[in-house]
């Protein structure tokens, strides 16, 4: 695409940028530049060193919270451990007991009715009241005091516990069991029991259980737990139970800097304690209310709600959580970019996470950043403004160099515009500047040549004009946007035009109506961009309504770029008249020929009637006579009757072969063929010569493959072949000769040869052998024939494909043959020399099932839409083509007509295979077969379509 021009003034200004301005800009951008990549590479080193001290100093905070925490749950399990220790002694003491008060509900619960001070007891009635151990509850009531002084010493500390195996629950603080607890309760289900077994905790030390809703109505907690062992036998597990919204309180006392806040999560990453803060963050709601309408029932824990790898926003933490004991993290938390620094508890193996605001951690480093960059701002500032005033200037001072220079060459141009309208020789414009005042001058010679060559030019166009109006009756030009067609030439003042301009409706009105069509369909084709060139022949109507032949040729000259189709097409109308009549000429005189031919055929037809009538007399009572005269009787009379039978059957072969020379010249007939074993064949020929080869002396040889030999051929024909190349070897060999029969083997041919040992011919006279009636000087001899049995065999070969051969030398016997095409024409199923055939289907099992079948036969190309398959078989026609009718873009009807409009295609062989069953007698094509496919039939038509191409199997 060609650049916009510009004038002097922007190229002079150009000029001065790309020359000094910008290599200037340059060098100043560069150490501008290399000052702010080193201030950018120190202020960058400081800020880093900034933000690692920061996240060091979060780190540092979050490891000294953790260990405090760590230090109150130590506390809180030393009190668990304290706690069991006291439980398994007073279990084994054997003091006398004091029992307690207890009370029992109709459901068999023994419970502690009042508070005394103490602890509360409960005896589930998952143990019979007969089986409830009161001693076990009278040691027990001993540890009171303890556990009130471990509640008062620890103000973590919710409430202590002892629950048995047979489901026993002593507590502290008192509280109405019997009104809390299930009547059936068993407590060695729930959580706060059983990850104190032996199986969940072998080396029975203190545990932490996870979040639970407490049964005894303390809300949502978590508990220390210890197992208590009689020998290896589990009596039951002591724990202390502290409450989440205490671990709330202590974390809220942590101390976490930049205003932040703690978080506190287990082993299996479930949020145990959400402060206020972070509830908000972490789109979560602290459990601190509760119902224990399940909670006594069965375990309640937190739900998966409270799991940090069951969000998408701290999934990645989760992730970093697990495999690192501590670390630092940036995440994007409420909508807020969020630093998260943690440590891992190392009592209990939990995390304590600290949450701060990435903004106020990085406050005064960014402030720091946002000063060196001011810095670097105010520098390109003040180039930005020193360049404006420096540009300014050189604008200036370009503005007055083109001011000098615009004159001359508005000038010079002012002179190119008059030589433009004629005026060859204008004044010239004087200049200052030299090379300006040259130009001028050269301007002023170039118009006075171009006066020269405009004269030239038109000598050349009005010769050229009279070349084209001697040879074409006319130009033409078809402007498909206007739709007017312009003639130049001998054509409108002929043929009585009103104008040398039409409309296309106009032209076409003086068309012959019988060749209309044929001319709308080419001008259709050329305008939708299916061909490039135009040619037709019509009949045209002059002013007296007479029709005269014309050839209109053109080709496009331009087409629409974005639709194809072309726009403007030219060309010429050329005289055909005389042509025309002189084909018709032709026409009527092979008409005339053929007519003779035929009444020559039917002359022939109707001697050989004539005579055959009378020959059958003859031959008929010849042999009866010859039946009634043994040679014993009157040998004479035998050998005259011989003669007689001899020359009658010889005169009536003679009848039989004019009649077929006849009837191959009046029509030649459409053999049908046929795989024929020629082996066989041979055999049977040999047997029917036989006797004659006896009795005149001669050895016949067969020799013949052992294996089977197909050809493609008319079995009755070729047996006619072979007898007539039998009969010559017979009749023209030496006394004591031979006959041999074999079989070769020529490409992808196979030759049936019949050799003899007679005289033989000469080299010069082979080629007129197989004209009809020429014996090549036997004509004289004894040996009777008429001379169109090779020519016979000639044609038949002909007819079936095949070709007839001869080589002979006189005194050296000869040697013919016919060369027939093998079954499944072998050599052209060789992989690189198999026939190319196309399927146009747009199915793709169907394409699959073709292709496999065909695989032997020939190489399959696929196309799955009509017009790219119409655009590569016009290009490249192939041996055959496979034609569904159904078919996107291009129905296979459609296509098939514009296959047979076009020259190269018109003999395309085509099988159709559709699933259609209507339609087919108006199809041109070779065959037709109905889907579902049976796939011998189509190898069958494929193998017969590709041998012998045209013939109709439909």
């Amino acid at each position: 695409m060609s650049k916009t021009p510009i004038g002097i003034r922007q190229w002079i200004w150009r000029a001065f940028v790309q020359t000094a301005l910008i290599p200037l800009v340059l060098v100043e951008v560069v150490l501008i530049a290399v000052y702010l990549i080193t201030n950018s590479t120190v202020r960058d080193a400081q800020i880093e060193h900034l933000r690692e001290t920061a996240l060091a100093e979060l780190q540092a905070a979050v490891g000294l919270e953790t260990r405090i925490i760590d230090q109150q749950l130590q506390q809180v399990a030393s009190a668990t451990e304290l706690f069991r220790q006291f439980t398994a002694r007073a279990l084994n003491e054997d003091e006398p007991l004091l029992q307690p008060e207890l009370s029992m509900t109709a459901e068999g619960v023994r419970y502690s009715p009042r508070d005394d001070g103490g602890a509360a007891s409960f005896y589930s009635a998952a143990t019979p009241p007969e089986q409830q151990d009161l001693n076990k509850v009278a040691r027990l009531h001993r540890l009171d005091p303890l556990m009130k002084a471990l509640h008062a010493g620890n103000s973590l500390i919710a409430s202590l516990y002892f629950n048995s195996w047979d489901s026993y629950n002593h507590i502290y603080p008192w509280f109405a069991t019997q009104e809390q607890y299930p009547p059936d309760m068993d407590i060695p289900s729930y959580n706060f029991y059983y990850l104190a077994n032996a199986w969940q905790n072998p080396s029975r030390r203190v545990v932490w259980t996870d979040v639970y809703l407490d049964p005894a109505g303390h809300g949502w907690m978590m508990s220390a737990i210890a197992p208590v062992y009689r020998g290896d036998f589990l009596e039951g597990v002591s724990g202390i139970d502290v409450t989440v919204g205490g671990m709330l309180g202590r974390i809220g006392d942590l101390h976490v800097p930049w205003n932040g806040y703690a978080v506190l999560v287990s082993r299996d990453l479930n949020i145990m304690a959400l402060p206020e803060a972070g509830e908000q963050e972490f789109g979560l709601d602290e459990l601190t209310e509760h119902s224990y309408d399940e909670a006594i029932r069965q375990e309640q824990f937190k739900p998966d709600e409270f799991r940090l790898d069951r969000h998408e926003d701290t999934q990645a933490l989760a992730r970093a959580v697990v495999t690192q004991p501590s670390g630092v993290l940036r995440l994007e938390l409420g909508g807020k970019q969020r630093l998260v620094a943690w440590s891992t508890v190392q009592q209990t193996g939990w995390h304590l996470l600290a949450v701060v605001d990435e903004a106020e951690v990085f406050s005064k480093t960014n402030a720091l950043a946002s000063r060196f960059q001011q810095i670097g701002f105010l520098l390109i500032a003040g180039l930005v403004l020193f360049y404006l005033l420096f540009f300014g200037f050189m604008w200036m001072r370009a503005r007055q160099l083109s001011l000098a220079l615009l004159k001359p060459i508005a000038g010079i141009s002012a002179m190119m515009g008059q030589i433009g309208q004629g005026i060859w020789r204008p004044a010239a414009v004087p200049s200052e500047i030299a090379e300006l005042d040259a130009l001028a001058q050269h301007t002023r010679a170039i118009g006075g040549q171009l006066e020269l060559s405009e004269a030239q030019r038109s000598q050349a166009q009005e010769r050229l004009e009279l070349v084209l109006e001697s040879a074409t009756e006319s130009l033409w030009e078809i402007d498909t946007r206007r739709g007017t067609l312009q003639l130049r030439g001998r054509l409108p003042a002929r043929f009585g035009l009103p104008s040398a301009t039409l409309s296309e409706t106009q032209f076409l009105q003086r068309i012959h109506p019988q060749d209309v069509h044929q001319v709308r369909a080419e001008l259709e084709r050329m305008h939708r961009g299916h061909t490039f060139r135009y040619e037709s022949e019509y009949r045209f109507a002059d002013a007296l309504g007479e029709y005269h032949w014309l050839l209109s040729r053109g080709r496009v000259l331009e087409r629409d770029p974005l639709t194809g189709q072309a726009t403007l097409v030219a060309g010429t109308h050329v005289d055909i008249d005389a042509i025309k009549r002189g084909e018709d000429d032709l026409r009527r005189a092979i008409q005339q020929a053929q007519a003779a031919n035929e009444a020559k055929t039917h002359l022939i037809s109707s001697i050989s009637h004539e005579l055959r009538t009378p020959l059958n007399a003859i031959l008929g009572f010849a042999q009866l006579m010859r039946m009634d005269c043994p040679p014993s009787a009157d040998p004479e009379a035998a050998n005259y009757l011989d003669e007689i039978l001899l020359a009658s059957r010889h005169l009536n072969q003679l009848l039989g072969d004019i009649l077929d020379w006849s009837s191959l010249q009046a029509e030649r007939p459409r053999l049908e063929l046929q795989r024929v074993e020629a082996t066989a064949l041979i055999r049977e020929c040999a047997e029917l010569v036989r006797l004659e080869v006896q009795r005149l002396g001669l050895r016949l040889d067969v020799e013949l493959p052992d294996a089977p030999v197909e050809v493609l051929a008319e079995p009755r024909r070729l047996r006619q072949v072979l007898l007539n190349l039998l009969s010559n070897a017979i009749k023209y060999n030496n006394p004591h000769g031979m006959v041999r029969l074999s079989v070769e083997h020529v490409a992808d041919q196979v030759r049936l040869v019949v050799e003899d040992t007679g005289p033989g011919i000469d080299e010069a006279l082979q080629a007129q052998m197989f004209e009809p009636f020429r014996r090549l000087g036997r004509e004289s001899s004894n040996i009777q024939g008429a001379g169109i049995g090779l020519s016979l065999c000639l044609e038949y070969a002909k007819l079936m494909g095949g070709s007839i051969g001869v080589k002979s030398a006189p005194g050296a016997g000869s040697r013919f043959w016919i060369a027939l095409p093998l079954d499944e024409t072998v050599a052209q199923l060789a992989a690189h020399e198999r026939p190319r055939v196309v399927y146009v289907e747009d199915d793709p099992l169907s394409q699959v099932l073709v292709r496999r079948a065909l695989a032997d036969l020939a190489d399959v190309r696929v196309f799955d839409d009509g017009r790219t398959a119409l655009a590569h078989v016009l290009a490249d026609p192939p041996a055959l083509l496979l034609l569904d009718l159904n078919l996107p873009e291009l129905d296979g009807e459609h296509l098939l007509q514009l296959l047979r409009q076009a020259p190269a295609t018109q003999q395309l062989p085509v099988l159709v295979l559709s699933a259609a069953v209507e339609g087919r007698e108006h199809l041109d094509c070779q065959g037709w077969l109905a889907k579902p496919l049976d796939l011998d039939a189509l190898r069958r038509q494929v193998r017969a379509l590709l041998t012998v191409p045209g013939s109709s199997q439909g």
